[in-house]
């Protein structure tokens, strides 16, 4: 047994680094993104005022369609008043719309967390990857991302809501089976034992094609 905990220690520390490495990865090109927009400030300010200069009006609406795309693809959507929620959800909000996956966020943490900021990496990030990836299975136009997350007294809420192809999904053992393949379902059980541990309440649920995970943690 010592030597299976040592095992089950090992790789749970070995997906704790590939999960953060994965999101500083995020959040480091949402923000080089914006880096270099705000560099090339001057350049697109100078290339409208030529394009204005000619009278080319045509040019100047293309020229902001252009760069309209290219800001939303950076744009920070989400202000929680928590600086580690906020960091994971516009990194994943910027991943989701980049492949072509309209997210609706709704999200709120007013009070300072007791919950550790590696915990909310994993619950959020597990959240939307599984969202996202379930997502890619189905025509962009029926895809979409719904988050919600609040404070309920003193506990916090989150909610996942996505569609997914196939209609409704089949759990195994208290969880739905994962499409990742073999060694992906780890992320869900990190989940479980996460709010297993902070003493709070998980729910999973597959209905009419869309697919919601519910979480309360206590904070009080």
């Amino acid at each position: 047994m010592p030597l299976l905990s040592k095992l089950i220690d090992k790789r749970i520390a070995a997906y704790q680094r590939e999960l953060i490495e994965i999101h500083y990865a995020e959040v480091e090109n949402m923000y080089r993104q914006m880096r270099g927009w705000r560099h090339d400030y001057r350049s697109h300010i100078q290339a409208l005022k030529a394009h204005a200069a000619r009278e080319d009006w045509e040019a100047v609406r293309a020229y902001l369609d252009e760069l309209e795309t290219d800001l939303s693809t950076v744009d920070t959507v989400v202000k929680t008043g928590n600086a580690m929620a906020d960091a994971i959800l516009n990194s994943k909000i910027s991943l989701a719309r980049s492949k072509h996956i309209p997210v609706r966020a709704d999200a709120s943490i007013p009070v300072a967390l007791q919950i550790s900021q590696l915990d909310l990496c994993v619950i959020i990030g597990n959240l939307f990857d599984n969202a996202i990836e379930a997502s890619l299975a189905l025509p962009e136009e029926e895809r979409l991302i719904r988050v919600y997350i609040d404070m309920k007294g003193s506990q916090l809420y989150i909610s996942f809501t996505n569609f997914a192809a196939g209609g409704r999904r089949v759990k195994q053992g208290g969880r739905f089976r994962t499409t990742k393949g073999e060694g992906h379902g780890f992320g869900l059980v990190r989940i479980d034992t996460i709010v297993d541990r902070l003493g709070g309440y998980l729910s999973r649920n597959s209905e009419d094609g869309a697919f919601t995970t519910e979480i309360l943690l206590p904070q009080g």
